[in-house]
């Protein structure tokens, strides 16, 4: 089993403190973006909203989360010390690859099976792990 990325908050409010925190870095990611596609003033205005930093923000924050990336044993494994957790898992059962991220706070594991797209099954992985359990914690503004 493989470990990636940078955080795994243990608790509801560390995971809104790490959301919280990412907002400037979206903003400024967001305002570099535009001016690299070379929105003027009034387009700029326009078209990036609250909306779009938002956006960003969660995409910055989905990409930092640890993700465990293994075979279908080592998954299984993990699961049987946590059996008491919510299990979500995408994919089919019988793929021999699996990638999951634990949400300890909310007692839940995400998981996502993969043939050969290791990377494409972690980023939604990540995107997943998200929406199901951190935007019901974190300060969104959808």
């Amino acid at each position: 089993m493989e470990t990636e990325g940078l955080f795994a908050p243990e608790t509801a409010a560390a995971a809104r403190e790490r959301y919280e925190s990412l907002g400037p870095t979206a903003q400024t990611t967001v305002k570099q973006v535009a001016k690299a596609m070379e929105f003027d003033p009034k387009e700029y205005d326009d078209r990036v909203t609250g909306e779009v930093v938002e956006t960003a923000r969660e995409v910055l924050f989905a990409s930092m989360l640890e993700v465990h990336v293994g075979d279908r044993e080592s998954f299984e494994d993990w699961q049987a010390d946590h059996d008491e957790w919510n299990v979500v898992e995408f994919g089919s059962e019988h793929v021999d690859r699996v990638v999951w991220h634990a949400a300890p706070f909310a007692e839940t594991v995400v998981a996502a099976t993969f043939h050969e797209q290791r990377r494409a099954a972690v980023e939604t992985l990540r995107r997943q792990a998200f929406g199901r359990v951190y935007s019901e914690v974190v300060p969104c503004a959808r």
